[in-house]
């Protein structure tokens, strides 16, 4: 991921409230049934600001910097469209997904974000992140990768921080951070599994975008 100091001029994006309450409801109600009676996988999106490769494994403390797009769990591959074009190989579900995130992750490659404001998160607002300013192409990316998860059907845990809830940030990790002024282009998309082959001490990178 490249970062820099120039100048950049902030993106600008629209959404529809009607639309977003929707899927908000769907996103709350999810498909019950389906939870019951089907394996479930948690899956995670995410735009890396530092070097990765497909394939990587890394301790759940110690992510490399990263914005992230949209976390959620999903059933098993029964419900999928059989496509697995451009997906990761080894990983039906996987290759699936990956997949159908495939277009609008072409879409967003290439495009650069800036770095806004500190923020604390978390209920007591102590976690230490670096707020992302406005992008629409960074926005439509998320709305188009929520669009996909409802329909899997995947579940979001945190649905209220989805769409018009969507605050895009990099969470500091020690010393490593970025900088307010920062210009960073995503060209490092992912997906990750967050608990690979039923562990959860580490993460994984199923699939790996690049521009």
């Amino acid at each position: 991921m490249r970062t820099s100091r120039k100048a950049y001029v902030r993106g600008h994006f629209h959404f529809s409230p009607h639309w977003s309450r929707g899927y908000s409801k769907i996103l709350r109600r999810g498909h019950a049934g389906a939870w019951q009676t089907c394996p479930m996988r948690s899956l995670i999106a995410v735009a890396f600001v530092e070097p990765v490769t497909e394939g990587l494994e890394f301790p759940r403390e110690n992510w490399p910097l990263h914005i992230t797009l949209v976390k959620f769990d999903v059933v098993g591959p029964k419900s999928l469209p059989e496509t697995t074009q451009g997906a990761a190989p080894g990983d039906p579900l996987a290759e699936r997904i990956a997949s159908l995130m495939a277009g609008p992750v072409a879409e967003a490659l290439g495009s650069s974000v800036t770095v806004g404001d500190e923020a604390g998160f978390g209920r007591a607002e102590t976690i230490p992140v670096s707020l992302i300013e406005p992008s629409g192409p960074l926005q439509g990316l998320h709305d188009a990768l929520i669009r996909i998860v409802t329909e899997l059907p995947g579940r979001i845990p945190a649905a209220g921080y989805t769409l018009e809830g969507y605050r895009p940030h990099v969470s500091h990790l020690g010393e490593r951070r970025l900088n307010e002024g920062d210009v960073v282009v995503l060209d490092h998309i992912a997906l990750v599994d967050m608990a690979p082959d039923g562990g959860h001490a580490t993460r994984r990178v199923l699939k790996l975008w690049t521009a």
